[in-house]
C-alpha cells in the first residue's frame, strides 16, 4: 500500500513538472482589453532589449506586414510601437520563431481594428491622433489613443 502511495504521488509530481515547464509557452497570448494591451505593449518596446539575434526575428517577422498607418514608413507612432512591444515579448519571454511574431502581430492589429487599416492615417487630416480602433495612429506620444 505505502509504495502505491509513492508511486502515485512520483507520478503526480512528474506530471506537476511538466506543467510547470509548459507553462509559460503553453499559454498562448490572448487579446483582450485593446488599451489596457496597448500600455502594456508600449511598455515592452522600451523595457525589453533584444540581442541582434532576436532583432533579426523581429525585423524579417515584421518587415513582411504591411504598415498600418503609414504603408511608405515605419514613423514611430503608437500603434507601431504596440506592434514592436508585442513582437519584443513573443520573441524574448515566450520564443517565437518570426513567422509566429508576424501572425501574432497581425492577430493584433486586427483585435485593435477590425475594421481594418487604409494604409494612410499619416497623410489624412487628424490621422496621426486618431485613435487606433478608427484607423488612426494612436497619437505620436504616449499614453497611446486605443
Amino acid at each position: 500500500m505505502r509504495s502505491r502511495r509513492a508511486g502515485i504521488l512520483i507520478a503526480i509530481l512528474a506530471l506537476a513538472s511538466v506543467t510547470v515547464s509548459l507553462g509559460a509557452n503553453a499559454l498562448e497570448p490572448r487579446f483582450t482589453d485593446a488599451a489596457r494591451q496597448a500600455e502594456e505593449f508600449l511598455g515592452y518596446s522600451k523595457s525589453i532589449a533584444l540581442t541582434p539575434e532576436q532583432e533579426a526575428i523581429k525585423r524579417e517577422a515584421l518587415s513582411k506586414l504591411k504598415a498600418p498607418c503609414c504603408d511608405d514608413n515605419g514613423l514611430p507612432c503608437n500603434l507601431a510601437k504596440t506592434a514592436w512591444g508585442l513582437a519584443n515579448y513573443l520573441i524574448a519571454e515566450k520564443h517565437y520563431d518570426a513567422s509566429q511574431v508576424r501572425s501574432k502581430v497581425a492577430e493584433w492589429m486586427k483585435f485593435v481594428n477590425p475594421g481594418g487599416f487604409s494604409g494612410d492615417a499619416c497623410y489624412t487630416p487628424g490621422g496621426c491622433q486618431r485613435p487606433i480602433s478608427a484607423n488612426g495612429c494612436g497619437g505620436m506620444r504616449e499614453p497611446v489613443v486605443p
